[in-house]
């Protein structure tokens, strides 16, 4: 999947994966080392997400089910929290991404297939 900002006209990233299963869901980042600067992990119908036992930071962007931003948490260090009442979709970014490409809270984004 692409994630793009259509109110800033810009690709948060390129390759987006979908956290589809029990597994998935369930270890989400952990087992990673980091993360690609042009990756992100997206979650349907999680209001919230814990950074237990993960080796590094994360941007975390919250998204109503009009995929307008609701709530950004950036640069969220390993063991702590972050939830958003109201998201359906949650994206988990790089550290500092949602800074380098301008987002803000009320921004739209779109996910699109990747084209192959």
């Amino acid at each position: 999947m692409i994630v793009t900002n259509n109110t800033k006209q810009c690709i948060l990233a390129a390759r987006a994966s979908i956290a589809s299963t029990f597994l998935d869901r369930f270890l989400g980042l952990i087992p990673r080392k980091e993360l690609a600067p042009d990756e992100a992990l997206i979650f349907y119908h999680a209001p919230s997400i814990h950074m237990f036992f993960m080796r590094f930071s994360i941007d975390v962007i919250f998204l109503d089910k009009k995929m307008r931003v609701l709530k950004i948490y950036r640069r969220l260090m390993p063991w702590k929290m972050a939830h958003c009442f109201g998201s359906t979709i949650t994206i988990e970014l790089p550290a500092g991404k949602s800074i380098a490409i301008p987002t803000e809270v009320g921004d739209s984004l779109t996910l699109t297939p990747e084209r192959i």
